[in-house]
């Protein structure tokens, strides 16, 4: 183990797992690692264990030890940090980095995409949010997070097909193979579900989007309306940032692959493929190469940004 002089260190904390990729000065990548969630949903506490926990592994692997964070600058994308208090929070955690910079995650993503330079993205993973960068501006679209936004997310993937489900055990609605595959992992009891769900957070009903996708691609009807539905939702978002003149788009996020085969095939045109990731996005910010956007919301005026 040993110093290895200035490092950077990106961070991508989603609702699902948090990454770590260290780069050296020339962007050579030196680490990376994973852990759990990293998002302020589950309280800010536990989101910085996930992000030093990611961290510490991925300087294990580099060859450094914790005296090196000292030269390490950080570039922290992270899910729910525009919940209140959350970011204030998190700056007042003692950390061991030369510097910290926070942002979302999802204008990380939107800064990875497409290396910095204006463009949009829209996020469907276990949440699903649109961001954009215009002209020093960033665009942000829903995203409020699961259940009362991020339609179109594995979250809300999940919610609706478990919803079905027990219906479908009542007799109100049909048993089909994916709904039977849903009740068969609550042992065929509904209130076993229920009780699961008193406890379940975005990524546990994130975890049946796949089930859903699978059935949907084999032609079951319950698992097509579900994913037909949240395609529509990814794609109205597409396309308010289509509206507003913002025609270099990705498609990112866990789901993003299986998801683009159910958008219009004008959308599927539109799309390229990102630059990079979230982590990478979080270098840019490490780095101090990026003036960090002011925030436009779709429901303020083009006037009005919230630093």
């Amino acid at each position: 183990m040993g110093t290895k002089g200035t490092t950077y260190l990106g961070i991508d904390g989603g609702g699902t797992r948090c990454r770590a990729r260290i780069e050296d000065e020339n962007g050579k990548t030196l680490g990376e690692a994973n852990a759990g969630p990293a998002t302020t949903r589950i309280g800010v506490d536990k989101a910085w264990r996930s992000i030093m926990e990611a961290t510490e592994a991925a300087a294990t692997r580099a060859g450094l030890s914790r005296e090196d964070f000292a030269q390490m600058h950080a570039g922290i994308g992270l899910a729910g940090i525009g919940r209140r208090g959350a970011k204030s929070a998190l700056s007042e955690i003692a950390h061991p980095f030369a510097s910290v910079n926070l942002i979302s995650d999802g204008l990380a993503a939107c800064l990875g995409a497409h290396s910095g330079a204006d463009g949009a993205i829209v996020v469907a993973g276990t949440g699903s949010v649109g961001v954009g960068l215009v002209d020093g501006r960033e665009v942000r679209l829903a995203g409020y997070g699961f259940p009362v936004s991020d339609e179109g997310s594995g979250a809300d993937i999940g919610l609706q097909v478990v919803r079905l489900a027990l219906r479908a055990a009542d007799r109100r609605g049909e048993l089909t193979p994916l709904l039977a595959e849903v009740l068969g992992a609550f042992d065929d009891d509904p209130y076993q579900a229920v009780a699961w769900s008193e406890e379940a957070r975005a990524a546990d009903y994130a975890a049946f989007a796949p089930i859903v996708m699978r059935h949907a691609n084999q032609g079951d009807p319950v698992g097509r309306r579900i994913v037909e539905r949240a395609a529509d939702a990814i794609g109205d978002l597409l396309d308010l940032f289509l509206a507003r003149g913002i025609d270099r788009l990705s498609l990112v996020g866990g789901l993003a692959e299986a998801i683009t085969p159910w958008l219009t095939p004008d959308l599927r045109a539109r799309l390229k493929r990102p630059d990079g990731d979230a982590a990478a996005g979080a270098l840019l910010v490490a780095r101090g190469r990026l003036t960090l956007p002011r925030m436009e919301t779709e429901h303020e005026p083009a006037s009005k940004f919230r630093v």
